[in-house]
């Protein structure tokens, strides 16, 4: 794989073709949040958080760095009054699911989000997937997954493995960005329902 060079946030940086945005720039030493990414499974881009601004061939676009590919000169820019006040409006949407959890309580402090912008639907869960990755990509159960769609998609633990897997395992547990008590009611009550 041939390296290459881009620049992120006035920073040049040495990356490797293949590399996501989100990879060259932790491999910096350069911050952009996460909800929904993690380094032993594939890029999901679900929760968006890590919106960032790219130049490429005079053209600029927000793109999600964790699954956006880094390619020779392209300009990235992690922070603007644009990518910030993005940030800020997931942050919100998201704390509408899951307002006590401690990391969306730390991303609206950092972005300003007001904890009651959007009406709540305390779901506790925002998506990210990481429980049903983690489950199906490196533990190689299933014993979690998505049902339903859009508005109505929520995790599922499904009872037949989940009766055999879970108890002993539950790695999936502290991956969970908003609560890991929540993945655990969920597991009992597709086990006892």
């Amino acid at each position: 794989m041939s390296e290459l060079l881009l620049q992120i946030d006035g920073k040049e940086v040495k990356a490797t073709e293949g590399m996501t945005v989100l990879e060259a720039a932790q491999s910096a030493g350069i911050s952009i949040p996460t909800l929904c990414h993690h380094e032993k499974l594939d890029p999901f881009g679900g929760c968006r958080i890590c919106i960032v601004e790219v130049e490429s061939g005079g053209w600029t676009k927000l793109v999600v760095s964790c699954v956006y590919p880094v390619e020779k000169d392209l300009v990235v820019t992690t922070r603007s009054e644009k990518v910030d006040r993005i940030r800020k409006t997931i942050v919100e949407l998201l704390m509408a699911h899951a307002l006590d959890s401690p990391e969306l309580q730390d991303l609206a402090q950092e972005y300003g989000a007001e904890r009651d912008r959007f009406e709540k639907d305390a779901s506790f869960c925002i998506h990210c997937g990481l429980c049903v990755r983690y489950c199906a990509e490196v533990k190689k159960k299933n014993a979690v997954g998505f049902v339903d769609r859009g508005i109505n998609k929520e995790i599922s633990f499904i009872p037949e493995i989940a009766s055999k897997e879970c108890w002993n395992c539950k790695e999936c547990f502290p991956l969970c960005p908003t609560s890991a008590l929540q993945a655990a009611f969920v597991l009992t009550k597709a086990l006892w329902s």
